[in-house]
């Protein structure tokens, strides 16, 4: 892996979010799934079944249901986002590993955070798992005026925001989409997943994040 062979302060670790650095699949996923429905059955009239596949529709063509939305519905995405990612006991529904924290303390050199999800959202995550104080900075849909990965432009954005090259940079992500569209760009990708066998445009595939420092150690 490229970034390994860099000297630490030079490397730059860049974080998606959900199931990534924590299990959004077991509680909030499915939560989060069911306010969408909710929002288009609200909106466009649909029942339950034609809500979830207009979600399913948008999200497998455009990456997220809100790019889907904005594009055929001129849906305000602000408005979509308060109502879809309300979570008043979010700290209950988070799942993740203690180890964490030592794991992202270990990794040498700076560490961001990348998501499609929304800001309110993504800080409040980062604070019931314990973990916003070990990354520089956060940017989420809105930076991207809310074209999330895998479109590049938001790329673009992050490593003009830090004037970065891409070689110094690794993408952490569990969507092998975005880890395409980083390897485009130069980067190192890392696929969080525990399928087995690993694409060719993914240089490494750890089944959490807490295996990572142990493995950059090895390659570096």
């Amino acid at each position: 892996m490229r970034i390994a062979r860099l000297p630490p302060s030079r490397r730059v670790w860049i974080f998606d979010l959900d199931n990534t650095l924590h299990d959004a699949g077991a509680r909030i996923f499915p939560s989060m799934h069911e306010q969408i429905n909710e929002y288009l059955m609200r909106h466009f009239g649909l029942d339950k079944a034609q809500a979830n596949a207009m979600r399913r529709a948008f999200w497998l063509r455009y990456g997220t249901t809100l790019r889907g939305l904005m594009r055929h519905h001129g849906t305000d995405p602000r408005h979509f986002l308060r109502e879809t990612h309300r979570f008043p006991e979010l700290a209950e529904l988070v799942v993740h590993e203690n180890a964490l924290k030592h794991a992202l303390g270990r990794l040498a050199g700076t560490k961001l955070v990348f998501s499609n999800a929304p800001r309110h959202y993504v800080q409040e995550v980062l604070r019931a798992i314990g973990v916003a104080r070990f990354f520089d900075a956060v940017y989420t849909i809105e930076d991207m005026r809310y074209r999330g990965k895998p479109a590049l432009p938001g790329f673009h954005f992050v490593l003009r925001n830090h004037d970065l090259d891409a070689h110094r940079c690794a993408l952490i992500d569990d969507s092998l989409d975005n880890l395409r569209a980083a390897r485009r760009l130069g980067m190192s990708t890392v696929w969080v997943s525990r399928v087995g066998r690993r694409p060719r445009f993914v240089d490494l595939r750890v089944g959490s994040v807490i295996e990572l420092p142990r493995l950059v150690f090895r390659y570096a």
